[in-house]
């Protein structure tokens, strides 16, 4: 008892953050992806019939063929952390998505989060299609790497705003506020692009935040 009493006041406090000071309703990361099916996933072709394939490999989601989406349909996500381990093809092209409005919806719907080594297209990982873009080649092809976004409705000088940050391989690479307000909450996604890349995914998580 006094054990206990000790521990509560000490977290009352400040002064110790041990794991008796964790609230039953702390954020906890959640797996979408079970690593052997696509139950609680769904694709969908953008180019009408034809080539488009999601399948599950090794323990993988993996993307090839005619350009398609597969959503999770598991509810609209507004703030929150999302991330997944993720690896390209050469001069492939995908994109991790977030606060997508619809389940069927384009390539330009909700936050793409760029996923891209080697494609003609410049715009390189970790970038936020058409809003924050890296020019730069973060992770070679065909190399597993994180992949992390946070998106979360903040103040910021009188005006509430989502804040972005995007994390590459566990490093901070920026935050981004978007003052036009895109898009307000949705659904996750992942984009095969075009039959030329093949994108594979594994340990897809999301951590619900206040």
């Amino acid at each position: 008892m006094r054990t206990t009493l000790r521990t509560l006041a000490a977290c009352m406090i400040g002064v110790s953050l041990t794991a008796a000071c964790v609230r039953a309703d702390e954020p906890k990361w959640v797996s979408l992806f079970d690593g052997k099916t696509l139950d609680g996933w769904e694709s969908f072709e953008l180019q009408g019939k034809g080539t488009s394939k999601w399948e599950v490999v090794d323990g993988s989601m993996v993307g090839s063929g005619k350009a398609s989406m597969l959503f999770s349909p598991l509810g609209h996500y507004k703030n929150f952390r999302f991330k997944a381990e993720i690896k390209i093809n050469d001069h492939g092209n995908s994109g991790m998505y977030v606060r997508i409005p619809a389940k069927k919806a384009t390539f330009s719907d909700g936050y793409e989060i760029q996923i891209n080594s080697t494609h003609a297209d410049p715009i390189k990982t970790g970038s936020i299609y058409t809003f924050v873009h890296v020019y730069k080649q973060l992770v070679p092809p065909n190399t597993w790497f994180t992949q992390e976004v946070e998106v979360v409705n903040k103040n910021y000088r009188g005006a509430v705003v989502p804040h972005i940050k995007v994390w590459v391989n566990g490093e901070l690479l920026y935050e981004f506020l978007d003052h036009t307000k895109a898009f307000s909450e949705g659904y996750f996604a992942f984009q095969q692009h075009d039959p030329g890349s093949k994108v594979e995914i594994r340990r897809v998580e999301v951590m619900e935040l206040p």
